[in-house]
């Protein structure tokens, strides 16, 4: 990918969303939740703090991340849609 985010910020891949429910029922596309799960295909450098000196990213590229549902920006780069969102935003990494 040819997007590079800066300081805190990272791009996630989200899932995609669940076709079938858990009791085997299909779901049409206006019934499917956003996903709150993805992962990580670019990190920024860090944040910068008061003092200047750039604080490490929890995060690496591969990572799989839960955010939260309405978290960071929706845009569209070379036909993916990916998010672009603040390391903040970021709830928990899944191991």
């Amino acid at each position: 990918m040819a997007l590079q985010p800066l300081h805190d910020r990272v791009i996630v891949k989200p899932s995609a969303p669940e076709e079938v429910s858990k009791g085997g029922i299909i779901l049409p596309d206006t019934a499917q939740e956003k996903p709150q799960q993805g992962e990580v295909v670019a990190v920024g450098g860090g944040k910068i703090a008061d003092d200047g000196k750039t604080l490490p990213m929890a995060v690496n590229v591969g990572d799989t991340v839960l955010y939260g549902k309405y978290s960071g920006t929706e845009v569209n780069i070379d036909g993916d849609n990916v998010l672009i969102m603040r390391e903040s935003d970021i709830f928990a990494v899944v191991n």
